[in-house]
Formats: C-alpha cells, sequence, structure tokens
C-alpha cells in the first residue's frame, strides 16, 4: 500500500470539494489513485471539520506548508446572517487572487457573496420614514381606483354593445349575399 503525504490528501480533497469540485470517480481516474481512497480521504476531511465546529478540536493559524483545514461543502441557503455577515466583512479586505482563494475555501461564488454584501448594505441604509410609505400607498391606491374605474367603463360598453347586436342584428340580413344568386 502506497503512503501520501498529508498535504497531498489534502490537495485531492480540495479538488473534490468547492464550487468546482470533481466527482471521487473522476478525479480517481485522473490521477490514478481508487476511487474508495479518495473518498475516504474526503470523509476524514469532513469529520474533521464537524468536530472543529463542536469545539474538541484547536483550530490553527495554517502555514504555507500545512493547508487550511477543508469545510464541508454547505448550501448559501443554511448560512446564518452572522457568518454572511462575517464572510462579507471578510472578503471586503480581499482583491485578486486573495479573493477567489476565500471564495473556494468557502465555497461560495462572487454574485452569491454580491447579494449578500447588497443586503447588508440596504439594512444599513436610511429607514423610510412612516409618511412616505403612507403617501407611496395612498398614490398605488388611488391608481387602482382609476384603473378599476377605466376596466367598468369597458366592461359596460361591451354589454352594451353586445345588446345593440341583440336588438338590431349584425345588419347584413337585408343584403345579398355573395353565395346567393
Amino acid at each position: 500500500m502506497q503512503e501520501y503525504s498529508e498535504g497531498f490528501k489534502s490537495k485531492m480533497v480540495q479538488r473534490l470539494t468547492g464550487p468546482r469540485g470533481k466527482s471521487a470517480t473522476a478525479l480517481a481516474s485522473e490521477v490514478g489513485i481508487p476511487q474508495s481512497t479518495l473518498s475516504r480521504w474526503l470523509r476524514a476531511a469532513q469529520a474533521t471539520v464537524v468536530d472543529m465546529s463542536k469545539g474538541s478540536a484547536q483550530v490553527t493559524d495554517p502555514s504555507p506548508e500545512q493547508p487550511a483545514p477543508v469545510r464541508a461543502p454547505k448550501r448559501t441557503e443554511d448560512w446564518s446572517a452572522e457568518e454572511r455577515l462575517r464572510a462579507v466583512l471578510e472578503s471586503s479586505r480581499l482583491s485578486g487572487e486573495e479573493l477567489g482563494a476565500f471564495l473556494r475555501r468557502e465555497g461560495l461564488h462572487e454574485a452569491t457573496l454580491a447579494q449578500w454584501r447588497a443586503a447588508a448594505l440596504e439594512g444599513l441604509g436610511p429607514a423610510r420614514s412612516k409618511r412616505s410609505e403612507q403617501r407611496r400607498v395612498q398614490e398605488l391606491e388611488k391608481e387602482l381606483r382609476r384603473k378599476d374605474k377605466a376596466l367598468a367603463e369597458a366592461a359596460a360598453l361591451l354589454v352594451l354593445q353586445k345588446k345593440v347586436r341583440a336588438i338590431w342584428g349584425d345588419g347584413d340580413d337585408d343584403t345579398e349575399g355573395k353565395n346567393e344568386k
């Protein structure tokens, strides 16, 4: 059985996870390592992340030789407000390659991060006054009443037109038809 370094194992786990992660089968055929071995490494890395989240392992500052711990993929819908704010704040200090590495490490897309940033800024923006909201509601109600009246008028005209046709007929009864000779 061949021995692999922890750095190599970590690199393979990183290629299995993240937004562009490959399947264990595809990576196995690419690098020549059995799929079961890659899957075992992935499970071990995910178990380490779970242990860290429970507080049983201590997170140390990763050195260049020691890769950062890989997080289990997490849907963006499952992120709490605090986690989203942390991601927005951390990413605001980064640019270029650092931002790309951060996004891959967190398993995020840049568009998702932009949405979270916009939502945070909107929440921090000036609050609308009740008076302006009431004015907007009144304008919308006024427009709705105007459109309701126009719709009722159009419906009344259609009913009248139908009654006129029923009383006077179509007007084609007195004339010679094209088929009559």
